[in-house]
């Protein structure tokens, strides 16, 4: 009988030991809440309301381009074109967060996680545009890590995005000091291209408007008696558009 109680009682201690056990397995996922997209800040941070409440929201180990960087004199590269990207993807939008293990909130009080919106989690997506780099990568919140690194290195390989500018994007962070003459240069390149584009598009215009020393605004059509003197400083496609922007026809 005595022998009989020790192993029921044994049995009992067995079996609450792996109740005990199980019960304290730590998920591998975080709680899933819905809520709406009420304004992106920028390529990794939204303004969601979720239960009623704003809350911040960071997107989990990834790190995209700031909109402001004092050293940099504006928005780093691919800043404006991470956010651009996400406002597209989620403004105004219901989407979908899986939460952060842990207390799912940073130093900053943002809520952490990954965001899902139409089936597509914006952390991916945002790596596979070479939009962002994985970081801040801290336990518990490890889940995707290996599937975010494998994203990263294809979108190295392609030279997307920030892959594009050499030491550009690092371990560290985003270094814009190593590509700042680069990207003025580029964008040097963009203003010329505009103007040219400009040129090209006026030329298909030939109603030369101009304002004569008496403050009069004119506008004279090819084959005019002044038309080949005059010096135009707007051009219309049409009459119309001419006496739309307060310019009177001239009479030769």
């Amino acid at each position: 009988m005595r022998k009989k109680v020790l192993q029921l009682s044994m049995l009992v201690c067995f079996i609450s030991l792996f109740l005990l056990s199980a019960c304290s397995e730590p998920s591998s996922m975080g709680d899933i809440e819905e809520g709406t997209v009420l304004r992106v800040v920028d390529g990794d941070t939204i303004k969601v309301k979720l239960n009623g409440v704003e809350e911040t929201v960071r997107l989990l180990c990834i790190d995209t381009p700031e909109m402001k960087d004092k050293r940099f004199d504006g928005p780093q590269p691919f800043a404006e074109e991470a956010t651009e990207f996400v406002t597209d993807m989620l403004s105004g939008k219901k989407v979908e967060l899986e939460l952060g293990l842990g207390n799912g909130r940073d130093k900053y009080g943002r809520l952490l996680a990954y965001v899902y919106v139409d089936g597509q989690m914006i952390n991916e997506r945002l790596l596979e545009e070479g939009l962002a780099r994985v970081a801040y990568v801290y336990s518990p919140n490890t889940k995707y890590v290996d599937q975010f690194r494998e994203i990263q290195r294809q979108s190295q390989k392609e030279g997307k995005g920030i892959w594009s500018l050499e030491n550009y994007a690092q371990e560290d962070g985003f270094h814009t000091q190593n590509v700042k003459e680069a990207v003025v240069s580029s964008k040097v390149q963009k203003k010329e291209v505009t103007a040219s584009a400009q040129v090209q598009s006026s030329s298909d215009c030939t109603i030369k408007g101009n304002i004569n020393s008496k403050g009069e605004k004119i506008y004279h059509l090819p084959g005019g008696a002044y038309y080949d003197r005059t010096k135009e400083e707007m051009m219309f496609c049409t009459e119309s558009e001419a006496e739309q922007a307060g310019f009177r026809r001239s009479s030769r």
